[in-house]
């Protein structure tokens, strides 16, 4: 599971760094209901990252709230597997 969650947290990182560049030259643009289900298969951290670090998807206060929602589901997931 560890690994998953890594190379999901990777992925979605990637992603999120590839549709910031997209969206400065006004190009094709990665979907937001792609980042939203990234973000609900276990690349939330990479999602909270990738916004903060690109500042990316800051203005929308709906990744907020659903990244933060995601990452408590995972935090429980995880707790309750263990």
């Amino acid at each position: 599971m560890e690994y998953y969650l890594c190379g999901i947290n990777i992925l979605t990182f990637i992603i999120y760094g590839i549709d910031k560049i997209l969206a400065k030259k006004n190009m094709w643009r990665v979907r937001e209901s792609t980042l939203f289900f990234l973000s609900f298969i276990g690349g939330c951290v990479g999602t909270f990252i990738g916004m903060l670090l690109f500042r990316h998807k800051t203005k929308h206060i709906s990744f907020y709230i659903w990244n933060i929602l995601m990452i408590i589901l995972w935090v429980v997931l995880i707790i309750y597997v263990l």
